[in-house]
């Protein structure tokens, strides 16, 4: 384990090239998944948040399960839709990046949505009233109170993206794992650990922690100057 752990970190120091290619697909795919889970997630939280219809409580109720969709099935779903037999096969986008971003992004949606639904929530209860003594339109309101949760929602899209990041089940199974194309972190991880090079698992390993790491900091960070600043965290 000793050895190779050392070898792990020699391989991270050198920047080896199959190592730097994993973590730059894996970096593509998952904030590509994550910046397309934001521009659906936050305005559809939002105007849940806003909003006071029929069924709402429905509504909520499934937003908060879809938080927890299991990534195999999510997996599946996709894969069938793209195979040559599913209804989207013609584009041809199986095994492909953007596949996996297309998993990765119907994984994460729902989570962002979520928590921007609470955090907008909350901010709406506190300006509700002042809102209507503007007599604001319910986009007006939404677009305040995106601009006032801001630091509030780049936190919810680091948990967004720590989330895609560490994903394995779904992206499996729609990108295959295939050297130089679809390999990533926690595919190269769990197929290197089964062949028996440990000393490129702990080195993707050792990324995966830092990455992770750096999301964590980046979000106390984003609160330290919330509380700071006195803005909305």
């Amino acid at each position: 384990m000793g050895e190779a752990l050392a070898l792990a970190i020699s391989l991270v120091a050198s920047g080896d090239a199959d190592l730097a290619e994993i973590v730059a697909l894996s970096l593509r795919v998952s904030l590509s998944a994550t910046l397309l889970a934001a521009a659906i997630g936050l305005p559809l939280g939002a105007l849940v948040a806003v909003g006071r219809f029929p069924g709402r409580g429905a509504v909520l109720v499934a937003m908060n399960a879809l938080m927890g969709l299991p990534p195999v099935v999510v997996g599946l779903v996709v894969y069938l839709h793209l195979s040559r037999a599913g209804p989207l096969g013609f584009l041809g986008l199986l095994y492909t990046p953007w596949a996996m971003i297309l998993a990765q992004t119907i994984l994460i949606a729902p989570i962002v949505a979520a928590l921007a639904r609470q955090v907008i929530e909350d901010l709406h209860a506190e300006y509700r009233d002042q809102f209507r003594s503007l007599c604001l339109s319910r986009g007006q309101v939404i677009g305040a109170l995106l601009w006032d949760a801001r630091l509030s929602l780049i936190t919810v899209g680091l948990a967004g993206f720590g989330r895609a990041v560490a994903e394995v089940g779904a992206v499996m199974i729609v990108g295959g794992n295939i050297d130089h194309l679809t390999r990533v972190m926690t595919t190269a991880i769990a197929l290197e650990t089964s062949r028996g090079d440990l000393p490129l698992a702990l080195a993707l390993g050792i990324v995966l922690l830092v990455i992770a790491l750096g999301v964590n900091a980046a979000v106390q960070t984003l609160h330290t100057r919330a509380a700071r600043s006195g803005a909305h965290v």
